[in-house]
């Protein structure tokens, strides 16, 4: 079983920056796939950004192109979003996931969809805050 763990929520300006970390303990075997999710009050979970812990380009949902980087430590076991030019819209809790998407090129995109249902360890969540 994988033990996720967020950290690094906050409350900033538009226009700040945060970095979220995701700590990741236990057996990942074939979870190879790791996403960070985020939900705001009254809406559905999405996906935001997934990496394949084995390398390769990550994929950006549209809204956070270009802004949000997803990264990690395989020394640390520990996966990162850093969020940079951060709107009032990106308001929400933040989750990381650990994910077994259909094995198809499109695998990392399949990981986000529907809100993680291919998502079966989560953590607990961080809450960041963006003020206008």
């Amino acid at each position: 079983q994988v033990q996720l763990a967020e950290s690094g929520g906050g409350s900033v300006q538009a226009g700040g920056s945060l970095r979220l970390s995701c700590a990741v303990s236990g057996y990942t075997g074939r979870r190879k796939y790791m996403g960070w999710f985020r939900q705001a009050p009254g809406k559905e979970r999405e996906g935001v950004a997934a990496l394949y812990t084995d390398g390769g380009r990550p994929y950006y949902v549209d809204s956070v192109k270009g802004r949000f980087t997803i990264s990690q430590d395989n020394a640390k076991n520990t996966m990162y979003l850093q969020m940079d030019s951060l709107k009032p819209e990106d308001t929400a809790m933040y989750y990381c996931a650990a994910c077994r998407p259909p094995p198809v090129a499109s695998a990392l995109e399949r990981a986000l969809e529907y809100g993680g249902q291919w998502c079966r360890d989560w953590g607990q969540g961080t809450q960041v805050t963006v003020s206008s």
